[in-house]
């Protein structure tokens, strides 16, 4: 029975390959931020003013 060949390993990137995913890593982390941000305050100000759900029943 013959053997099965191995897989190559998996070549790992380069210094620039990696920098370029952090900062790539980096703006999105702070989009997703912006965004939970946004929607909270949103949601805050619906809340306060009344147009909420109750407002459009």
């Amino acid at each position: 029975m013959a053997d099965a060949p191995t897989p190559d390993p998996v070549p790992q990137p380069d210094a620039e390959a990696l920098k370029a995913r952090k900062r790539r890593n980096l703006w999105l982390g702070l989009a997703l931020g912006a965004f939970v941000v946004l929607v909270m305050v949103v949601t805050v100000i619906r809340l306060t003013t009344g147009t909420g759900i109750a407002g459009r029943m």
